[in-house]
């Protein structure tokens, strides 16, 4: 038995009949040369594969599991961001067009050129009032206080010293909720002039004439000039003639 071992790779029987593969020691294990020759296939795709890699890593290409190119930033449909970005139904149903044609949605009134019917009241309501349908509806004027009097009036009277015109000051005033400040009116009227013009004091006098029976009432002017005889110390300040005025 002894004599039949030897240096030489193949064995007796290799020598002999040729018909086992061939094998070859390694750490001395006898590996057979077909996995030998499988390995090194391998290792030399592998070693194609990452030399492929790392030239295509300056372009922002990527390489899958599977060896295909990817380019990044391209977002695979497989993918939980390609889902979100993905349009289309989840349910796999339908064409991913808007739903009820447009007119759906929050805050959304209808399609274009959609026209409503008048509603019609049910009679049948619990909520419903016969007094409702004869409901009129006015805008209410809040009657002004002296300070917002004073601050509304003035610009009028002051145009009405430029273009004279005793009509439109009527207009403007009854359109105002005077309340009980009408009889202010004069009084506001008859200071602004003290510190006018004589044209201006003039233009007064008529204004005063035209707006009694009309905005004010006889009374309001009496009340008026009452005032201003009371407040003349006052406007002495201001206009020192204002008593022989």
């Amino acid at each position: 038995e002894l004599g039949n071992l030897n240096d030489a790779p193949f064995s007796g029987d290799e020598e002999n009949g040729g018909s086992e593969e061939q094998k070859t020691e390694i750490n001395g294990n006898w590996i057979p040369a077909t996995s030998i020759t499988e390995a090194k296939i391998n290792a030399k795709a592998k070693r194609r594969l990452r030399k492929n890699s790392s030239r295509d890593s300056g372009r922002g290409d990527s390489v899958s599991e599977n060896g295909e190119t990817l380019k990044v930033g391209v977002v695979v449909p497989t993918s939980p961001k390609g889902k979100l970005l993905d349009r289309r139904s989840r349910s796999g149903k339908g064409r991913g067009l808007p739903k009820k044609g447009g007119a759906g949605g929050k805050g959304v009134w209808g399609t274009p050129g959609q026209v409503y019917d008048v509603e019609e009241v049910d009679v049948k309501d619990p909520n419903y009032d016969d007094d409702q349908e004869n409901c009129v509806y006015e805008t209410v004027v809040l009657p002004l206080d002296e300070r917002a009097f004073e601050k509304t009036l003035t610009p009028i009277i002051q145009e009405y010293f430029e273009h004279g015109d005793t009509n439109e000051v009527s207009e403007m005033l009854k359109n105002l909720n005077l309340g009980e400040m009408k009889y202010s009116v004069p009084v506001l009227a008859v200071s602004l002039a003290l510190e006018g013009k004589a044209s201006h004091r003039e233009m007064t006098s008529k204004l005063i004439s035209d707006l009694c029976g009309t905005v004010v009432s006889k009374t309001d002017v009496e009340k008026s000039f009452d005032r201003l005889l009371k407040e003349l110390p006052e406007l002495v300040l201001d206009s020192p003639k204002a008593p022989q005025v």
